[in-house]
């Protein structure tokens, strides 16, 4: 448990130098604590002398394996650990977590998913951190019974949603995440906060779930669910369902200019 009113201390165990340096530089920015360690074994002692809030832990290390670096640090002290790895087959994953990790990223990243993921962790381990944001008042409950989008209706009374004017089966999960969407039209909800929301930070190492029904909204929503109008992708952000049918055309991130899109993004 964390009990300083400090910043956030982020110890970092990657043996690449050019991602240490990028996330000293970036983290630092965001006001987090940095501290770096080049392989497993010097992770370890700077583990060991003092503690972090949490760890970011590459799994491909010299020496000492990034498993096994975690599962040491695990049995020293309850600091949450991401596994960071370009390894993302579903093996990889579930080692991780069975040895004790609190979430799973593969490389490449965005800055900002990586940060959000930080949060989401700290937010599950210890609630009362003073630099993790808390929810905000869920919008759903000053909703008016009725929301017409695009092509979408939804009806909060009687939990009915019609698309095109027909009418559309939903899952609890499913509904309640087109309403968060929906509340209101337009607003960019990030993966961070459509996790808490609907499934309170637990049980999700990554966000493939919520991937996997944002894509099932879509078979049910879109004329074209593989090029969506809608319900489109903020890049490295989160979601947006366009009341206009606009596409992902127009997202930020999207772009491939110089200072357009990468500002973020963590080696690409």
């Amino acid at each position: 448990m964390r009990i300083t009113d400090g910043p956030v201390r982020v110890l970092v165990v990657e043996d690449e130098e050019s991602y240490r340096e990028a996330l000293l530089t970036g983290l630092t920015k965001e006001g987090y604590a940095v501290e770096l360690a080049a392989d497993g074994i010097e992770g370890l002692r700077a583990f060991g002398a003092d503690p972090p809030d949490i760890v970011l832990l590459d799994v491909l290390l010299p020496g000492m394996n990034g498993t096994e670096v975690c599962r040491r640090m695990r049995e020293m002290a309850p600091v949450p650990v991401i596994m960071v790895s370009a390894l993302d087959s579903e093996v990889d994953v579930v080692l991780g977590l069975e040895i004790g990790a609190a979430d799973y990223v593969t490389k490449p990243y965005h800055l900002r998913e990586l940060t959000a993921r930080i949060q989401a962790v700290l937010r599950r381990v210890a609630p009362a951190f003073p630099t993790v944001s808390l929810p905000s008042p869920d919008p759903l409950k000053s909703q008016p019974d009725v929301i017409e989008a695009g092509p979408v209706r939804i009806d909060f009374a009687r939990r009915e949603v019609t698309a095109t004017g027909r009418r559309v089966h939903l899952s609890r999960r499913e509904f309640d995440l087109l309403a968060l969407l929906l509340s209101p039209p337009n607003q960019v909800r990030t993966r961070e906060e459509l996790i808490d929301r609907l499934w309170s930070g637990r049980d999700l190492a990554d966000t493939r779930t919520l991937d996997t029904h944002v894509r099932r909204l879509r078979v049910k929503l879109e004329e074209d669910p593989a090029d969506p109008r809608f319900l489109v992708t903020v890049r490295g952000v989160g979601f947006r369902f366009d009341a206009d049918g606009r596409g992902m055309a127009d997202e930020p991130g999207l772009a491939t200019g110089p200072g357009e899109a990468g500002e973020d993004r963590i080696l690409a």
